[in-house]
């Protein structure tokens, strides 16, 4: 199986690091100056999993060539649509897209753009970073990727891949409902990312402060009941262990939108809050969170932009 990487950020270049350490066939499509890095220093992580630093192919936009079983697509929602471009000559045959992007409105882009053949669901859990100097940072043992085909069959192309997880460390699932997992983490990455963002401030925090608790258990039951009307119930585990993350004292979690919000940098106000915010609208479900988080966002990007 050849598997092709869309960049070597912390996301893509830990996983695929993983993967080419285990003895896969794995290129990484990345950008000429982050090539020259790779040719010369490596692929470096430091983890708490233990640190490493390796040789891998590369290959650019421009001599991207050959078929691939597999495109890992790891980018930010709003790097979508130079990413599909980048990864469309790879796109062939039986070739699979696996997304690793926040929220679900990346599926219908990707089915719309190669044909829903060509595209599976996945999502992951990994606190990582890049450096300055290129190297991933990987801050605690969580390294959780989960994919499937969008229909539920077990597919040879996705039992080869499941079969190329299985030679790593990595903790991997093949799920037999992908869409009920991306849905489950749609439902808490968009309260971690409108509440964090809105009081602007990490989980304990907010949970310190008057109304803090309320506004996230408010946010949850509303997001729990948008994914009833759609279809994918919040399984009993997911529930508990959004609230038990979600509503904790003691937690310092702070989710990366509030990082790039701080940082100055672009944010998937659109994938993420917009998206569920709509979906709240359309089954009249109370918005009041999301809407106000939404505003928030959207007022950082024209202040920003100007």
């Amino acid at each position: 199986m050849r598997l092709l990487v869309l960049g070597a950020g912390a996301i893509g270049g830990y996983f695929g690091a993983r993967l080419a350490a285990a003895g896969n066939d794995v290129t990484f499509l990345v950008r000429e100056k982050r090539r020259s890095q790779l040719i010369q220093d490596g692929l470096r992580l430091v983890s708490p999993l233990g640190d490493l630093t390796l040789p891998v192919q590369t290959v650019s936009a421009e001599t991207l060539t050959g078929s691939y079983d597999i495109v890992l697509l790891t980018c930010k929602a709003y790097d979508l649509p130079s990413a599909m471009e980048a990864i469309a000559p790879a796109i062939s045959g039986d070739c699979a897209i696996v997304p690793m992007l926040n929220g679900m409105a990346h599926v219908d882009l990707l089915c719309a753009r190669f044909g829903g053949a060509h595209v599976m669901g996945g999502t992951c859990s990994i606190s990582a970073a890049l450096d300055a100097n290129g190297v991933i940072r990987h801050a605690n043992p969580m390294q959780r990727i989960t994919f499937g085909e969008l229909d539920g069959r077990e597919t040879g192309r996705v039992r080869a891949l499941a079969d190329a997880f299985a030679k790593t460390s990595l903790d991997w699932e093949l799920a037999p409902d992908i869409l009920q997992n991306m849905w489950e983490k749609i439902a808490f990455l968009s309260v971690l990312a409108a509440t964090n963002c809105l009081f602007r401030a990490n989980v304990g925090q907010i949970n310190h402060a008057s109304g803090g608790p309320e506004a996230i258990e408010r946010a949850l039951e509303a997001n729990f009941e948008i994914a009833r009307r759609e279809g994918h119930a919040m399984r009993p585990p997911a529930i508990e262990f959004a609230r038990k993350t979600l509503i904790n004292p003691s937690s310092t979690i702070r989710g990366s939108m509030l990082h790039d919000l701080e940082s100055g940098a672009p944010v998937e106000a659109d994938h993420i809050i917009g998206w569920m915010l709509a979906k709240a609208r359309e089954h009249s479900v109370d918005d009041t969170v999301l809407s106000f988080a939404y505003t928030a966002l959207k007022a950082y990007e024209a202040r920003r932009g100007g």
